[in-house]
């Protein structure tokens, strides 16, 4: 019997478990009617039923976000090879490799919850050496490297490698050093530099296939240089769908640059995402769930099924079209699928992480806060679109590129040709740059193109001629940085 079998069975055996205790204890209620005619030990059942479902799928989807590679380690080890650069010539891989110190220069993460008491304590007393690939190849094993998973051969060597949901969504609170802390699962990881470490990777001709088909004669050092234009905190989704790499203009403070801006955007938080339709920068994508299997599938290369029609579209989608993405291995026997019976409770866990709150005092001004609160549902109409509490529209929530004042190349990359209404929640963290890296904390917009908040309000101020005085822009953005409010 194959995994996924096994695991319905399993699954089945529960549920079935489950209603039999929920009848007995439904057939005691009524023999003792007790309040409410017996119904109050009948509900009692049915919640503590309920409560065992969300335990379990709580524990099951973060398990998923945090470790499942769905397979992928076909693709990043196996195909791309990546795994032999990380360990370098002198550990059995290829060049230099890559070192605890450079890995963390990269964006990537260490949960410290992971190490082993020795290792914490060299780490603690700086003795730990940090510009040893061996090192890094001990934190692959310890599976203390966020979002990575290395697999090894009996001698030790790396044989593969493999990258999970929490690579770019999860970070660290830095309580050991930089980079190194306690995970925070849903915050974006705005260090991490993903398109250098594909860059890194000795195999790069599985992207020259895909890009050929709107680049004919690109190489893999083409390849690598417009990876390494992404720039930390952004991924290009839909670079394997279209081939645009670069947007050929760009409108920032009302100023067109002819400068090529690379189609790269920033990696979203997970967090705050309930109650509210679309959740990805620009238009119709799909909700969570669609992007969970769209990611895990066509971005992280997992062994799933993927079915979406619009990929079709060759004049929109080329690169798609050619090679079938709108119904990815539409004969995969279900029990080589390693994708899709995780994503019911990879979605439970993502809905069920709350955007972090910020402090009166500490993150915000609350005097001016409260004022902003007045301008952003009066004069500045914030709220036509970011509706309280929600924060982005209850429904179908996305725009036109005219409707937010700007270019609108990453929206025609969407299906509808949109962009979404960002949620706010958790503004604070970005303004501040909360456990980042200095240099890469605000940035707003799909691309970045916006460093501050006030830089936003300005754009706004100007675009629907609002007439903001300097006071109130000030304001408005205490009371962005204190949303959600508490």
């Amino acid at each position: 019997m194959g995994a996924t079998c096994k695991m319905r069975t399993v699954a089945a055996i529960v549920l079935v478990a489950a209603c039999l205790i929920a009848r007995a204890d439904g057939d005691r209620a009524r023999a003792d009617p007790g309040t409410n005619g017996g119904m109050g030990r009948a509900t009692d059942a049915f919640d503590r039923i309920v409560g065992t479902n969300i335990a379990a799928m709580t524990a099951a989807g973060r398990q998923t976000f945090r470790f499942d590679t769905f397979g992928d380690e076909a693709f990043w080890g196996d195909q791309l090879q990546l795994h032999t650069a990380i360990e370098g010539s002198k550990l059995g891989g290829v060049g230099a490799g890559i070192s605890p110190r450079q890995a963390l220069a990269l964006g990537l993460k260490v949960d410290v919850d992971a190490l082993s008491g020795d290792v914490l304590g060299a780490l603690k007393s700086g003795k730990a050496n940090l510009d040893d690939p061996a090192t890094t190849l001990a934190l692959l094993k310890a599976n203390a490297v966020v979002g990575l998973t290395g697999f090894f051969n009996a001698n030790g060597t790396l044989k593969s490698i493999g990258i999970q949901c929490a690579l770019c969504h999860s970070t660290v609170d830095n309580s050991l050093a930089f980079g190194i802390g306690h995970r925070f699962d849903g915050w974006a990881n705005h260090d991490l530099d993903v398109g250098k470490i594909i860059a890194s990777a000795p195999n790069l001709e599985p992207f020259v296939t895909l890009l050929s088909v709107t680049q004919p004669g690109i190489t893999a050092n083409d390849v690598r240089s417009v990876l390494r234009t992404w720039g930390p905190g952004k991924f290009d989704a839909e670079l394997i769908l279209d081939g645009k790499a670069f947007n050929p203009a760009q409108v920032t403070d009302g100023v067109t640059t002819a400068t090529m801006i690379p189609g790269a955007t920033l990696i979203p938080n997970a967090f705050g995402l309930a109650g509210f339709n679309l959740h990805t920068w620009t238009g119709a994508w799909g909700t969570v769930s669609y992007w969970n299997a769209f990611v895990a599938t066509l971005e992280m290369h997992g062994v799933g099924r993927f079915f979406d029609p619009r990929l079709n579209n060759a004049a929109q989608f080329p690169i798609a079209a050619t090679f079938g993405f709108g119904n990815l291995n539409a004969g995969l026997s279900p029990d080589d699928d390693r994708v899709t019976e995780k994503l019911p409770a990879l979605h439970f866990y993502q809905l069920a992480l709350p955007a972090p709150t910020p402090q009166a005092g500490v993150d915000f001004d609350a005097a001016a806060a409260k004022r902003g609160d007045d301008l952003f549902s009066g004069k500045a109409g914030c709220n036509g679109c970011h509706v309280d509490p929600l924060w982005t529209e209850p429904g179908w929530n996305l725009h036109t590129a005219d409707d937010v004042c700007i270019d609108a190349f990453e929206a025609n990359r969407a299906p509808d040709h949109s962009y979404k209404t960002m949620n706010l929640n958790g503004l604070f963290v970005r303004e501040e740059g909360l456990f980042m890296n200095a240099a890469n904390k605000g940035r707003y917009y799909h691309d970045g193109r916006f460093k501050t908040l006030l830089d936003v309000v300005n754009h706004y101020n100007a675009c629907k001629s609002l007439g903001l005085t300097e006071q109130e822009k000030h304001d408005l953005v205490e009371y962005l940085k204190s949303l959600p409010e508490s």
